[in-house]
């Protein structure tokens, strides 16, 4: 047996035990109702018609009695169906023609087995049987294309029926043209058979439930199916002319297959052509052009920056609207008041902005503004005047899509004209809408986003200048303190020296408040390193005597930044003196214990609630005290926790207040060094 026999027995055999398989299946069922019932027998005929051909010559003349029954068998099917769903437009005429050809078709079969014919005749008088069935085969998918159009439900048994009479097709016209039937072909009748069988098993599994067909995979279906053609007719008129060429048989095949690869690879690579068969593809195949699953997720994907090429949000906008419609490029205009200047083009030179009329038009209407039917005359009056000028003067310029987030609108995009020419309908305005929408929201977030950011760094400019107008109100407090004591201790040589010495660490302390102010100043992190934490209290006290009595008492060694830790200690200390406000001395108290270095500020002032400590105290901007600030207390806790440590709070009204500050040790080989 040769590879091509071998391929016919089991491609038809294994149509064969699935098509029988689910004749048991819906058999078993029970199921009433006559279109249950023909189901079965098309299931049950088809499957003999395979075993017939598995079994026996394929042109044997049983074989073609059961491919006939075959066909009738699933005709009434389709006729259930079509009577059921009401199918209308040519199925009168689809129908009158399968019913001629089948008649013609079936009585040259029976003239040919009963009357004897004269063996030069018989050849034409199959042809003849071919052309009719031919006839037949393109009626029925026809009937096919319309009851898939106006019954979803009915999409699997019209591709299963596609896979088989579709091969069906080509053979009877390979046969009629070659005047054989190829046996590659046969083979392959079998295969698309047990497809069409496994497709119809998947089908009726899931029951009444709704099977659709993608958009991606009928465009995939089609196209294959309209290469499979192409090729096809390739091999029939390269065969051909092996016939008619003679000697030069050879030559003219080659040449054939040349110049059909030749134009079959500048067909694919024509943007016209392309654009054109979408377009009539989703014109004669679909109800609705719009797969809108599929462009929704494509439209989010290209707004979200999902594909990787790193353009702007702006760019992805006329992007992701353009590739719905097939537009080439596009200009995005953002509303600037009353006008849209141009913020983003894709393939697209010398945008344009639009005046106030555009503006009011777009936000008052929402319409989208067809430029085609601008220049034609046929727009809304409003449309023709809000237009005027560069958008319709441009002939390229095929829409405008208004931007709206919420009721407000952010913008438009202008939309280069497509390479098929097609007007605007009612579905490229909705989808255009939503789609607008959508890029609007994206687009007003793009702003907020930058809007936040600047308003971030006029924060940390502001944070910045309150810490620093604390701090100069600190030293103002203590130059004030200096004046009043001057007064009385004018002649006393050492508060004059101590007086000096206060004016001189005040200026510094001014210059390095300027220096922190400025706008070029970034301040680096101090590193972390051994602070003799009495030595530095000591300082402190002894820079402030001419403000107010300051006692020291203990010392350890602390791992803190020298300068945060002498701010933090800063502050603490000028709160303490303006909560003190009588002559008691403030306490600075340094011991070491298990959780590490704790100073401890003291004083016998008014104190403070528990309900302020608990909520406001370490919260910018809220202060006891009249006038102050509220930055002292949350700047030093800020500066304590940045050095690994933590602030503590004792109050009581009337008694005073004791803040504490621990801190991490120094470690031991550190301390000692």
């Amino acid at each position: 047996m040769s590879a091509s026999a071998t391929l016919i027995l089991w491609g038809h055999a294994l149509a064969a035990l699935v098509f029988g398989g689910l004749t048991i299946d819906r058999a078993r069922r029970h199921v009433a109702g006559w279109p249950r019932r023909g189901l079965i027998v098309a299931l049950a005929l088809t499957a003999l018609w395979a075993l017939a051909v598995a079994g026996i010559e394929p042109r044997d003349f049983t074989t073609r009695l059961a491919e006939s029954a075959r066909n009738i068998a699933w005709l009434a099917v389709l006729l259930t169906w079509i009577g059921r769903e009401r199918v209308g437009g040519w199925t009168v005429t689809a129908l009158g023609a399968v019913a001629i050809a089948v008649a013609i078709s079936s009585a040259i079969l029976a003239a040919v087995a009963a009357v004897p014919i004269p063996a030069a005749d018989v050849a034409a008088v199959l042809q003849a049987r071919l052309l009719c069935r031919m006839l037949g085969t393109v009626a029925s998918l026809i009937l096919v294309h319309h009851l898939c159009i106006a019954a979803p439900r009915a999409q699997p048994l019209g591709i299963a029926l596609v896979m088989i009479w579709g091969v069906d097709l080509a053979s009877y016209a390979t046969g009629y043209a070659m005047g054989g039937w190829p046996v590659q072909l046969v083979a392959v009748r079998g295969f698309s058979a047990a497809a069409a069988a496994a497709l119809l098993a998947v089908a009726l599994k899931r029951g009444d439930r709704e099977f659709t067909l993608s958009r991606g995979g009928a465009l995939r279906i089609v196209a294959v199916a309209a290469l499979a053609a192409y090729l096809g007719a390739t091999i029939l008129v390269a065969d051909a002319a092996s016939h008619w060429a003679g000697a030069y048989g050879r030559a003219a095949q080659t040449a054939i297959v040349l110049g059909a690869a030749t134009a079959l690879i500048t067909l694919l690579s024509t943007p016209w052509l392309r654009a054109w068969g979408r377009v009539m593809i989703a014109k004669h195949l679909f109800t609705y052009r719009y797969d809108y699953r599929t462009e929704w997720q494509r439209v989010t994907t290209a707004l979200g920056g999902s594909g990787g090429d790193g353009a702007p949000i702006g760019c992805r906008a006329i992007r992701a609207m353009a590739d719905m419609i097939d537009s080439p490029g596009g200009v995005l205009l953002l509303r600037e008041g009353d006008t849209l200047d141009v913020a983003a083009s894709w393939n697209w030179a010398d945008g344009e902005g639009a005046g106030s009329a555009l503006v009011g038009h777009l936000a008052t209407t929402t319409r989208i503004v067809s430029l085609d039917a601008v220049r034609a005359g046929t727009a809304t009056p409003g449309d023709i005047a809000a237009a005027q000028g560069w958008p319709a003067e441009r002939e390229d310029a095929w829409a405008i899509v208004p931007l709206f987030h919420g009721a407000m609108l952010v913008g438009a995009i202008v939309l280069a004209r497509p390479p098929v020419e097609r007007p605007l309908d009612w579905e490229d305005f909705d989808l255009l809408r939503v789609a607008g929408r959508q890029a609007a929201s994206y687009l007003a977030e793009d702003r907020a986003r930058h809007a936040l950011a600047e308003a971030e760094r006029f924060d940390e400019f502001n944070r910045r200048f309150a810490f620093i107008l604390h701090d100069l109100k600190n030293l103002v407090s203590g130059l004030t303190l200096v004046a009043r004591n001057a007064e009385r201790h004018a002649d006393n040589p050492a508060f004059r020296a101590d007086m000096v010495a206060t004016l001189q660490d005040s200026a510094a302390r001014m210059n390095a408040l300027l220096a922190r102010l400025a706008s070029h100043h970034h301040s680096a992190d101090e590193p972390a390193s051994v602070v003799d934490v009495g030595t530095l209290a000591t300082r402190i006290a002894e820079r402030r005597r001419a403000q107010h009595a300051i006692v020291v008492s203990g010392t350890a060694l602390a791992l803190a930044q020298p300068r945060a830790l002498e701010q933090l200690l800063e502050h603490l200390c000028q709160n303490a003196i303006e909560a003190t406000g009588g002559s008691a001395p403030v306490a600075i108290e340094v011991a070491m214990d298990s959780e590490g270095v704790g100073i401890d500020v003291v004083d016998r002032g008014c104190g403070m609630t528990a309900s302020f400590v608990r909520e406001q105290l370490f919260r910018p901007f809220a202060s006891s005290k009249p006038g102050g600030f509220g930055i002292g207390a949350y700047e030093a806790r800020q500066l304590a926790e940045a050095m690994g440590g933590r602030v503590e709070v004792t109050s009581r009204v009337g008694e005073g207040t004791r803040f504490r500050v621990v801190l991490p040790a120094a470690p031991a080989m550190e301390a000692a060094a």
